[in-house]
């Protein structure tokens, strides 16, 4: 091994925001530091003032006109997501937490917190308010989701949803959520710190179809689970 490359697997090895520096990602989307606020599911709070939707791109045929955006936020406690989706009904049976929700109508977020490490933390939430937490290895393509142990008190999801209802039923649904940093154990540079790089993805899913559609932000080509191309957030 040169010499010369001794310094920077050192710096990997200690130190993963040395993986990003001078990122070469032009569309890094910056996060915004904030106080902790009260969610109530319309994201009607307005510390989300302090950021801009992000569009979700629609991946296969079948719907037209579901507007698809999520934002994102980070405190000293936590991290706070948003999403919003336009759509016309519910198709999803499930009822319960930890069912197989992707299976039905949800938004889903991905945080690969340390790309140098193939574990990462996967969270869905449905129109119906139920949710479904893992903790996914990556080992060589072969992914499993873990759920969390002692999931209860601070370590868990704080999550609402509203179903938005115009003259002809149903027109959008958003969820709004809050992660606090001691679910997100043991992964590596957590709480994030100003300058922290993360990789993550946001996605939907709907069957209003009667098949799959999904959205995303980041461009997979099949997989949610395909990390190697999700896209980088900075922490401000």
């Amino acid at each position: 091994m040169r010499p010369m490359m001794l310094p920077v697997l050192w710096m990997l090895l200690i130190c993963p925001d040395f993986l990003f520096a001078g990122s070469p990602y032009n569309d890094t989307l910056g996060i915004v530091a904030v106080t902790d606020f009260e969610i109530d599911g319309k994201g009607s709070n307005t510390q989300w003032e302090k950021t801009s939707w992000v569009s979700l791109v629609q991946i296969d045929s079948g719907v037209t006109g579901y507007d698809s955006r999520f934002k994102m936020l980070y405190s000293p406690k936590g991290i706070y997501v948003l999403f919003f989706g336009k759509d016309k009904k519910i198709t999803s049976p499930y009822q319960n937490d930890f069912d197989d929700l992707y299976n039905g109508d949800v938004f889903e977020v991905f945080f690969h917190t340390n790309p140098l490490v193939p574990l990462y933390f996967e969270y869905e939430i449905s129109a119906n308010n139920k949710e479904l937490v893992l903790l996914m290895p990556n080992l060589d393509g072969k992914i499993w989701g873990w759920r969390p142990w002692n999931y209860e008190a601070g370590r868990k999801v704080i999550k609402k949803v509203q179903v938005v209802k115009g003259k002809k039923g149903m027109e959008a649904w958003t969820a709004e959520c809050f992660f606090p940093y001691e679910l997100f154990q043991p992964l590596q540079q957590v709480p994030p710190v100003k300058g922290t790089y993360w990789n993550v993805n946001f996605c939907r899913l709907d069957y209003d179809s009667g098949k799959m559609i999904k959205w995303s932000w980041s461009p997979v080509k099949v997989s949610f689970h395909e990390i190697n191309v999700y896209r980088t957030i900075q922490f401000r």
